[in-house]
């Protein structure tokens, strides 16, 4: 773990006690910190007993003895309302931080010979899959690469920091509000849509909170940013007015006369006095599509901000091996494949799917998100049925009326073998796909959850299918 500075023989409250805010307990008690954690679920509070964390009734108690409250960023901070423990913090003056922040704050506090290099990647759409994608740059590049954030396990959680290694770190707006002292080295800003914006109080806030993955850079950090939306196009050309940084823009859809772009699966590099193609991405297995196409752009140019070289770098793209639960495949059943894109929490990385065929069996649904699937309707052409899952399950379905065929599954189990009955019963090559454009939380602790149990339905209808053969 990195042991948390700067909270010496103080008392620090956590709240939330899911993996970041174990991980957060754990490395402020190796900092030297005082913890009083905290969570509304039994379960939560028993976990962390069990590890000897003192669990402290925050309801009740004395905030004025707390240095700073450690938020887990599932807590609302400001929209739709502020948490109650926002609420207590703020008017017994307690100071409100994330993990991120406590990482931040101590690789700030490190000698400069121990700080280790930080990128940084957020956007709406293809974070964990570009996270995965830069680690894997770095780690065929012998670097020291740590990986975590978002993804995987919580930054604190990671080995500790030596002046060699490099964090890799995908980080979501709500990890972002709560973050205030992170200077990244290479930051990363994909793309933007709308999302979340129940929690950010509309697009703005949601926009100022993506925003933030590129504050304090300097001299010598590079700035990675994807030009195809209006948010981050004029985000790019306000920083680059502020000419502080190396400012990388990126594109999946448009030559530039700077950056990198990819255009038809061909990865070029105009960062130089010319455009030059450096890879050909419709070789590479793992990187189909041009949302694909996008994060390699994105890959490339911040392992070139880690110091890599272009052709080093260019080359470790077409080895990378892939991300679960983003348009994975998980089984062949006959003709039918069945790709897990689990990670798909919204419509538009949705999108980026249903793009990447040319037909499919759908499995959608799930706690819906503001604007539902409406925006998809170019696409429902290549539906050949819907099965619809979760609490969006019945409202998808009437969107859907008239123009695809759909039904109303329920669950991810009946969804696969539905799914796959009228897949096969086709006699052709055909995709099984989930891709739900919801968050999971209403049947699934999250995304990857979710997705093992599309696995585990594939595999239980694959060992069906062998018995009776």
């Amino acid at each position: 773990m990195i042991p948390v500075r700067g909270f010496e023989g103080r008392t620090v409250a956590v709240f939330g006690l899911a993996r970041t805010g174990l991980a957060a307990a754990r490395a402020l008690v190796a900092g030297g910190a005082e913890v009083a954690v905290w969570d509304e679920k039994p379960e939560a509070r028993a976990a962390a007993e069990a590890e000897g964390l003192p669990v402290v009734d925050l309801t009740t108690a004395d905030w004025s003895k707390f240095a700073a409250i450690m938020l887990s960023p599932g807590v609302p901070l400001t929209h739709p309302e502020p948490h109650w423990t926002v609420v207590e913090a703020r008017e017994a003056g307690v100071e409100i931080v994330g993990d991120i922040e406590l990482f931040a704050r101590t690789v700030n506090a490190a000698p400069e010979h121990k700080r280790p290099k930080i990128v940084a990647i957020t956007g709406t759409n293809g974070k964990s899959t570009t996270t995965a994608l830069i680690g894997h740059i770095c780690a065929q590049a012998g670097r020291d690469v740590r990986i975590g954030g978002n993804i995987g396990y919580g930054v604190l959680g990671l080995e500790d920091m030596h002046g060699g290694a490099v964090y890799v770190l995908e980080l979501s707006s709500y990890q972002l509000d709560l973050t205030s002292s992170l200077r990244a080295d290479v930051s990363v800003l994909l793309n933007i849509s709308p999302d979340h914006l129940e929690r950010h109080g509309g697009m703005e806030g949601y926009v100022a909170a993506k925003r933030r993955v590129l504050m304090n850079q300097g001299k010598g950090d590079t700035a990675v940013i994807g030009v195809d939306d209006p948010w981050g196009q004029q985000i790019c050309t306000e920083i680059t007015a502020a000419n502080r940084r190396t400012i990388v823009p990126i594109s999946a859809s448009k030559a530039m006369s700077r950056g990198v772009y990819a255009l038809d699966g061909l990865l070029y590099d105009a960062t130089g006095e010319r455009a030059s193609e450096v890879a050909d991405l419709k070789r590479a297995r793992s990187l189909p599509g041009r949302h694909n196409w996008q994060n390699a752009a994105a890959a490339y140019a911040a392992a070139k901000g880690l110091g890599i070289a272009a052709a080093e770098a260019a080359e470790h793209l077409m080895s990378f091996p892939g991300l679960a639960h983003r348009m994975e495949t998980v089984g062949h059943l006959g003709k039918v494949r069945f790709v897990n894109d689990s990670k798909a929490t919204n419509a538009d990385a949705a999108r980026q799917a249903l793009s990447s065929y040319p037909k499919v069996f759908w499995i959608a649904g799930g706690q819906p998100k503001s604007g539902g699937i409406g925006s998809l309707s170019d696409l429902f052409g290549r539906i050949e049925k819907a099965y619809l899952v979760g609490e969006a399950g019945p409202v998808f379905a009437e969107v859907l009326r008239g123009k695809a065929g759909a039904v109303v599954s329920g669950t991810i189990e009946a969804a696969v073998n539905q799914a796959y009955a009228d897949a096969a019963a086709t006699g052709q090559e055909a995709i099984v796909l989930l891709s739900p454009a919801c968050a999971s939380f209403d049947q699934f602790a999250d995304f990857e959850e979710r997705g093992e149990a599309f696995r585990s339905a594939v595999q239980r209808l694959a060992n069906t299918a062998r018995g009776a053969a």
